[in-house]
């Protein structure tokens, strides 16, 4: 698991979270696990509008979501 905030420093560009956010979203490359970004605080996200899709896929793979 990581923040957008932390992809965003790992590509050096620390502030640039939303962009993070908006590459995620639009995501559709199965080999990629966008699902497994979440939002600062541990908020889930979006998920390109289906968070309940992004729980559910977390809860698989065995990550306990509250909420």
């Amino acid at each position: 698991m990581a923040t957008y905030g932390d992809i965003a420093t790992l590509a050096g560009q620390p502030r640039a979270w939303r962009a993070v956010g908006s590459a995620m979203t639009t995501c559709t490359d199965l080999q990629v696990p966008c699902h497994r970004v979440i939002a600062a605080g541990g908020l889930l996200g979006g998920y390109g509008g289906d968070v309940a899709l992004k729980r559910a896929l977390l809860r698989a793979e065995g990550i306990v979501v509250v909420g």
